[in-house]
């Protein structure tokens, strides 16, 4: 009989430290002992993309995870998209495009486009929905999520 771990981890860039059981996985910690709801529970088996997260800067299935996993490790959550100076122009995209309707997997969506721009900041609409394609919507059509992820790109490189 194993009890709760002690896990220290840089989440949305600040130190956090919790206590979980072995079993758990990062979704579970992420939404029940730290208070970050942002990634939501579709599936619970990997295929629908609403809990993505960046661990290390990679896109990963949050339900994929055990949260003992992320010892020593940087996770960043969709609470951890935006900054002081505001929303990331990805989430401003989706906004200005109308990318989303329930809102489901919008988290999802934007860690998946964030990490996609971050790798590839010109990609091709191919590239875009090969990327968001382990994220399912059952509202949009992706063609508006497309268009913001397009849109978000644009606007990013003519920044830099």
């Amino acid at each position: 009989m194993t009890g709760k771990q002690k896990v220290s981890a840089i989440i949305n860039g600040e130190l956090a430290e919790f206590l979980c059981e072995p079993h758990q996985s990062l979704l579970e910690c992420l939404r029940d002992i730290l208070g970050l709801t942002g990634a939501k529970e579709g599936c619970n088996d990997g295929n629908c993309g609403a809990c993505s997260v960046l661990l290390d800067g990679r896109l990963v299935n949050s339900c994929l995870v055990l949260g003992v996993e992320i010892e020593g490790r940087e996770v960043t959550t969709i609470e951890g998209l935006a900054g002081w100076q505001g929303l990331h122009p990805l989430q401003q995209a989706f906004i200005a495009e109308d990318a989303l309707q329930c809102g489901y997997c919008t988290p999802g969506m934007l860690m998946a486009g964030k990490a996609l721009l971050d790798r590839n900041p010109n990609p091709t609409e191919a590239e875009i929905r090969t990327w968001l394609s382990g994220n399912l919507c059952r509202c949009t059509g992706y063609d508006k999520i497309v268009r913001a992820v397009r849109s978000a790109s644009k606007r990013m490189t003519e920044v830099v």
